[in-house]
């Protein structure tokens, strides 16, 4: 999918010695005065909303705020010299970048309150800012004394059910199991018994095409220049990660990505459905006209014939060859992939036949005396 780029969200910072909360382009704390350590790492604005300072924006997109290697002061990417201490920034490590940091909703945050001490944390936090508790954790459950202590009575049943729940899809996971062998071996299972050719049966099919106007679908671009062209409609082709013309953009949530200054790049993940002109035209081809088909009951088989005209030609063939065997199991039919093989079928005929679980015979062999 492609980025697609909203704009830019300043993000806040939570100082590790007073707790308190600061904007993201605050590089010191507004209580203390402690500097961000490079461990801390920015949030959501409780307010999020898009900010227009080309300032902040320009420095977001020139890259990564650095700490000093000295004093651990945040300095702007295009310092070379750190504003607190003088130092040579040459090698500092850069924030991190890249870093999801949550999903974008334009306007005031909902805050969650913490199980623990009762601060209001921000919805996407997972400990509490006061307190350091998870904000996750849950009230435990107010089972009866009697299900804890493992009383057999009226409190302790829903145990009793759970415990019959996992018996019960266990036999039905092994019957399952069973079938599924059953199955493999049937497929898999082979009787061969002898059989005698009692009749054959044959089938021939052939296509006859005939050139003329017909009438076709397809791509605009797809159609051949000496056609025909009729009417068209947009209809979907594919999906691409670039926007072109009669392309549908479909984007997901919007997020915001930590560009390492205290500034959070929006941005959505997009794809583009594109629809194109699907089209009728004409042209002149060949269409199937008539089909011709025989059938015989000898080791003759023939092609249908025909008198054809001057835009007629044969298409596709198509042949089926059928041989009953007469069995102490009863009649049972056989299918020659080839005409060479139904040949050999001569009726009085004795053969070996192979036939799966289901009683079809796969495969025969000349019987041997």
């Amino acid at each position: 999918m492609a980025r697609k780029s909203l704009g830019y969200t300043e993000l806040e910072w939570t100082c590790p010695n007073c707790m308190t909360k600061n904007k993201g382009t605050q590089k010191t704390c507004t209580s203390c005065g402690a500097p961000q350590p490079e461990t801390v790492q920015f949030q959501q604005g409780r307010t999020q909303q898009f900010i227009e300072d080309e300032q902040l924006i320009q420095a977001a997109k020139a890259g990564a705020d650095f700490h000093c290697g000295f004093c651990g002061a945040r300095n702007v990417a295009t310092n070379i010299t750190c504003v607190q201490c003088g130092a040579d920034l040459t090698g500092a490590a850069r924030r991190q970048t890249g870093r999801v940091i949550g999903a974008f909703k334009q306007g005031e945050a909902q805050t969650v309150e913490c199980p623990h001490c009762g601060e209001s944390n921000l919805e996407d936090q997972a400990f509490c800012t006061n307190c350091g508790g998870s904000l996750s954790v849950e009230p435990p459950p107010t089972a009866p004394p009697a299900a804890a202590q493992g009383d057999t009575s009226a409190g302790a049943k829903p145990k009793s059910k759970s415990r019959t729940g996992i018996i019960i899809g266990a036999i039905a996971l092994a019957l399952l199991l069973l079938c599924i062998v059953l199955i493999l071996a049937l497929t898999r299972k082979q009787d061969t018994l002898t059989g005698t050719v009692q009749n054959v049966a044959w089938t021939r099919s052939i296509l006859v095409e005939q050139y003329e106007l017909v009438t076709r679908e397809a791509w605009r671009d797809e159609i051949p220049p000496d056609a025909i062209l009729g009417s068209c409609e947009l209809q979907y082709h594919h999906t691409q990660e670039h926007p072109s013309p009669n392309a549908e953009e479909v984007c997901g949530t919007p997020y915001t990505i930590d560009s390492g200054t205290g500034v959070g790049e929006v941005v959505q993940d997009c794809e583009y459905r594109v629809f194109l002109d699907f089209c009728e035209f004409q042209i002149n081809d060949w269409e199937t006209f008539d089909e011709l088909t025989i059938q015989g009951t000898s080791l003759n088989p023939a092609w249908p014939d025909a008198q054809l005209s001057d835009i007629q030609r044969f298409g596709e063939r198509e042949e089926n060859y059928v041989v009953y065997f007469a069995t102490d199991e009863g009649i049972l039919e056989y299918n020659p992939a080839t005409e060479s093989k139904f040949l050999l079928c001569r009726p009085g005929s004795e053969w070996l036949l192979s036939t799966n679980a289901f009683g079809k015979v796969i495969n025969i062999e000349p019987a041997t005396n």
